[in-house]
């Protein structure tokens, strides 16, 4: 997933940065830097967590136990 992907991701979704951060479990800067692609000017790459996470919000999963997902229901925004 690349910066620009990320950022689709996220406005496809109607996240702003913060709500984002709270569906990955991340901080708002964090989801700056992903979006930016790099931090104090050196190049980063979004991690598979931070990508398989991406997914789960998509497909509608707001947490997960070990047994089995748990779908939101209403839509993929996790925390809404």
């Amino acid at each position: 997933m690349k910066p620009d992907e990320f950022k689709r991701w996220r406005k496809e979704l109607g996240f702003s940065q913060k709500e984002a951060a709270h569906a990955l479990g991340l901080k708002r800067r964090v989801v700056q830097y992903y979006e930016k692609g790099e931090r104090d000017g050196k190049s980063i790459d979004i991690p598979l967590t931070v990508r398989l996470a991406c997914f789960a919000v998509r497909a509608g999963v707001r947490d997960y136990d070990g047994s089995k997902a748990e779908k939101h229901s209403g839509g993929a925004r996790a925390g809404a």
